[in-house]
């Protein structure tokens, strides 16, 4: 991938991703989350680590890197993993598609925190707006309702591991192959989550053999393309665009899990979930610094 392509390989990867949240909702209900997850997340690894390996590239991280690798795993793996796949037990895929949209601004705030990157007037205001939508959905629940869904909190501390793992890639792993990067941290995340699983859902992994046919097509698409590959696409984005520029890409992903969920679950969309998708998708474009870019390119002045 190169700076110049890099927006297409984007493009097709928040597709998958925006699927893959359709897949999570059947496999979950299907599956103990988290069993399911550790086990989907190395079967990732896995894929990634051989992509490697078969294009002849050293494996094996430095021991100095260990540290870095199990820090971001904690986040972008562990963390998010694991309350993405609890939380879909609890509420909707629109909803935690929408949800997830917010990871853009919370990159954006990450950024700010970690990166100390410049919080414009456009960005404050996005961010602000971007909240208000999740609120709306949020409030919306999984019934329209005015009611909060129980796992749509898990979702929201999903963005949020996310988000602060993608500026985590950015600030502390510029001297490591941003493959090697994604295939281990997979490793050790899922080894994590296994040890959660044992800990937290007794029986769990016996799940894992009382799927039908279609269920283990659904699990291994979701490890070796949206996962495995997408996140071996989305790090190496990070570090050729940023991760602000990256993230706003996530509009996408929102827009294709929505419209998979109602139409391969059937589940229905609500008023407060298109005006929260409304609100989502403007407060990404100000807060991810986009719009920013955007005045930049156009010689515009922008407001302070």
């Amino acid at each position: 991938m190169t700076q110049s392509n890099a927006y297409i390989w984007l493009v097709s990867i928040m597709v998958a991703w925006g699927l893959n949240v359709v897949a999570l909702k059947v496999l979950v209900d299907e599956f103990s989350p988290v069993a399911m997850t550790s086990m989907r997340i190395l079967t990732a690894g896995a894929v990634v680590l051989s992509v490697i390996a078969l294009q002849k590239q050293p494996v094996m991280p430095g021991v100095k890197n260990i540290g870095v690798i199990l820090l971001i795993s904690l986040f972008n793996i562990v963390g998010h993993h694991y309350f993405l796949s609890v939380g879909l037990k609890g509420t909707t895929a629109v909803n935690t598609g929408l949800i997830l949209g917010l990871i853009p601004i919370l990159t954006a705030i990450a950024a700010v925190v970690f990166l100390r990157a410049r919080l414009t007037l456009l960005k404050f205001f996005g961010i602000i707006i971007g909240f208000a939508g999740v609120f709306l959905v949020m409030a919306a629940g999984s019934s329209g309702d005015i009611q909060v869904a129980p796992g749509d909190w898990y979702i929201l501390m999903a963005a949020v591991t996310q988000a602060i793992s993608f500026v985590l890639i950015k600030k502390i792993s510029t001297d490591l192959n941003v493959f090697v990067l994604t295939g281990w941290m997979m490793v050790f995340g899922a080894v994590m989550l296994a040890v959660i699983s044992l800990l937290t859902e007794p029986g769990g992994y016996q799940t894992l053999m009382q799927g039908e046919a279609y269920h283990y097509m659904i699990f291994f698409s979701s490890a070796f393309i949206a996962t495995g590959i997408g996140h071996m696409i989305y790090n190496n984005a990070i570090r050729l665009i940023g991760p602000s520029e990256s993230a706003v890409f996530t509009n996408l992903n929102l827009l294709f899990s929505i419209t998979g969920a109602a139409l391969l679950l059937g589940e229905p969309i609500y008023l407060g979930q298109i005006a929260g998708f409304t609100l989502i998708v403007a407060g990404v474009l100000g807060g991810s610094g986009f719009m920013d870019h955007w005045f930049q390119k156009k010689n515009i002045p922008k407001p302070r």
